[in-house]
């Protein structure tokens, strides 16, 4: 402060007076954080009833850092020799992660998750709070708990989960896209590289919203904060009931009315029989208005014909006031007369497959939305902006722990999921003697003191997954 006093003020010495009575401050804070962590320890360390088979080995210094710098803490290291196990009752209860609290390893998962990189992550976080973590433990950290965030999405769905508004209309939108893969993650599959190599393997996305009215031109309003995702890499059959118990969560059961937005593929139409029977299915407009140009390209011979464009809007238009067949009728009466009638028909198929999801003027009439932009904006910002930077190549587990964690934040689950994470910590210990709230517990008999002297013991957790 003497310094910055003595000078001329300007933006860099500001710059500077900043950045050290951040340090500063967070230097007391660190020292506080620390001391009540290891009261808080104490006192778990002597509630702690062993399980069967569990014996006090030693008391254990390990190195730990939170929001505000590094600190130690000592607890109590018990062994279980038949499961060759240890286990570290204050840990499980303080709900750290490996050698982090649980604000720095939520922190570190937010920061992981969302840039583009975990090198990003790791400037970011620097620049930001003021922390230093590397790229890589940051990577460990997202992929431990990115683990548990996919199966939290996958969990099977209960009673007091499910929304008890009954929404007037229930969307589920699902698309998927490809990610960049390693090597041996692509073995035996089929792809359009040379010689029929895959490069990517399919990532699907899920999204749920609600719908509760209509504006003044009665176009369909979707509610604020309402959208909600799910992300897999396992096959359609599996995906399907993921999506599905995502939808029981959003209220399905309430529903008046449940729309499947798909694109036509006949994956997702057996998805939408077999997982939401019952559903109204639709397919996108702007995708048929794709397939509508290759049925002209097909007729015209290509899209640089003069009448290609002025056609294409004709198809718009008919198909919005419910005219799918007699496009069809009229496309194949033409393709005779030009004598292109197999390119014209394999054209029309995706029509023909789906003329029942395609009566846009019914759908407008009825209030639905008849595009499915969220959810492909979704694979774009949920997907392709984590996944499919220049130069990554994925683990499976390491695109799914991920895109896991993306999800979450997407959805505005954070505060839930991290509550289930504390709580799964805190089940591996025997939470007995934890609730019922020991304030002045007695030091086990045989067991040393918070002030013995102890062994250091590194942190060293495993990743299973990277994105380059």
């Amino acid at each position: 402060m003497a310094r910055f006093q003595a000078q001329a003020p300007t933006g860099t010495l500001v710059q500077e007076l900043e950045g050290l009575v951040r340090a500063a401050i967070f230097k007391p804070a660190n020292a506080l954080v620390g001391h009540l962590l290891q009261a808080a320890v104490d006192q778990i360390d002597a509630a702690y009833q062993p399980q069967p088979g569990q014996v006090f080995k030693e008391r254990v210094r390990v190195h730990i850092q939170g929001l505000f710098g590094h600190f130690e803490l000592q607890r109590d290291d018990y062994y279980h020799a038949g499961k060759r196990q240890g286990h570290y009752p204050a840990d499980a209860a303080l709900g750290l992660e490996g050698g982090y609290t649980p604000a720095l390893a939520r922190r570190l998962c937010l920061e992981g998750a969302d840039e583009t990189s975990y090198q990003k992550a790791e400037l970011h976080l620097a620049e930001t709070g003021g922390i230093a973590v590397s790229a890589r433990q940051i990577q460990r950290v997202v992929q431990q708990v990115g683990q548990a965030a996919q199966t939290w999405q996958e969990r099977e769905v209960e009673p007091r989960e499910c929304e008890r508004d009954a929404a007037p209309v229930l969307y589920v939108r699902a698309d998927g896209t490809g990610a960049p893969m390693r090597q041996e993650e692509l073995e035996g599959r089929q792809g359009k590289q040379a010689e029929g190599r895959a490069q990517t393997r399919q990532v699907y996305l899920g999204c749920v919203f609600t719908q509760h009215r209509v504006d003044a031109e009665g176009h369909p309003v979707r509610d604020w904060d309402s959208t909600t995702y799910v992300s897999s890499l396992e096959a359609i059959d599996e995906f399907g009931p993921l999506l599905r118990r995502e939808a029981l969560r959003r209220g399905l059961g309430r529903a008046r009315k449940i729309v499947l937005l798909i694109d036509g593929a006949a994956g997702l139409e057996h998805m939408g029989r077999s997982c939401l029977a019952g559903a109204v299915q639709i397919v996108d407009f702007y995708h048929a208005l794709e397939h509508a140009g290759a049925v002209l390209a097909a007729l015209l011979g290509n899209k640089e014909h003069p009448d290609y464009r002025r056609r294409l809007r004709h198809w718009a238009k008919r198909l919005l006031q419910d005219g799918v067949e007699k496009l069809i009728t009229q496309s194949r009466r033409e393709a005779e007369k030009v004598r292109r009638s197999a390119a014209v028909e394999e054209a029309l198929g995706y029509f023909v497959r789906n003329v029942e999801r395609m009566q846009y003027g019914t759908f407008r009439r009825a209030g639905f939305f008849i595009g499915s932009g969220v959810v492909e904006a979704g694979c774009k910002t949920v997907i392709g902006a984590r996944c499919k930077q220049s130069g990554m190549f994925w683990s499976v587990p390491g695109a799914e722990n991920i895109l896991a964690l993306r999800c979450l934040q997407a959805s505005r689950r954070q505060d839930t999921f991290w509550k289930f994470r504390l709580d799964q910590h805190a089940a591996r210990n025997d939470a007995l003697a934890l609730a019922a709230g020991v304030k002045n517990p007695v030091a086990r008999p045989g067991a040393p003191g918070p002030d013995s002297r102890s062994r250091q013991m590194d942190w060293k957790p495993r990743g299973n997954g990277t994105e380059n």
